[in-house]
């Protein structure tokens, strides 16, 4: 079971299956991934991820990303608790890669949580508008998602020095691009087109 796993310089942890979007584009749906299998047969208990974390050299890593398989607000506190583990013990940045649908998985309360606990949260917008969304992302909160999307980050943008809203280049057109670059301007977040990267 991959508990922890690296890219480039980062760290990352895989925490839960579980996520309230089936994303058409999704790294899931393709099996093995560029990491290997992420695939969890059981959600790794805290003290199963702390003690994988543990095994590492953080001084070797220039962040710890919570990112795989699936959203990690899905377990919001148990990544909490992991967070206050890393942040006793190591000065590394802590970014969080999420569908942005926190305060619809967790409630409207849950984004003051993340103060002092992360230091970026990258949160995948993917389309420009709810229509979209809905027809790319499959989220089980229906066009609710989107407008919650946009609302998670301009409340978590209080609690987090770095916001970050992000499209995958060759998932949406130049045109809705500029719109989401647009809208990240508008409620005053950092804006990033990222690759596709093609599981082969």
């Amino acid at each position: 079971m991959t508990i922890t796993y690296t890219h480039e310089k980062g760290l990352y942890i895989n925490m839960t299956n579980r996520c309230s979007n089936r994303c058409d584009f999704c790294v899931r749906s393709y099996g093995d991934t560029l990491y290997g299998n992420l695939w969890l047969e059981r959600e790794p208990t805290v003290e199963e991820i702390i003690a994988s974390i543990a095994e590492r050299d953080l001084t070797q890593y220039s962040e710890l990303v919570f990112c795989g398989y699936g959203e990690p607000t899905e377990r919001l506190d148990d990544m909490l608790a992991v967070c206050r583990y890393v942040r006793e013990h190591s000065d590394i940045t802590i970014r969080i890669n999420t569908n942005g649908q926190s305060e619809l998985i967790c409630g409207p309360d849950s984004t003051p949580r993340f103060h002092g606990m992360f230091d970026i949260v990258s949160i995948s917008l993917n389309t420009a508008d709810a229509d979209s969304y809905d027809a790319v992302c499959h989220s089980e909160y229906g066009k609710a998602a989107y407008p919650a999307i946009l609302a998670f980050a301009e409340h978590v943008k209080q609690y987090v020095e770095r916001v970050i809203l992000s499209v995958v280049d060759t998932t949406i057109p130049p045109v809705d691009i500029e719109k989401c670059r647009q809208m990240a301007k508008d409620i005053g977040v950092e804006f990033r087109l990222r690759e596709y990267i093609e599981e082969k």
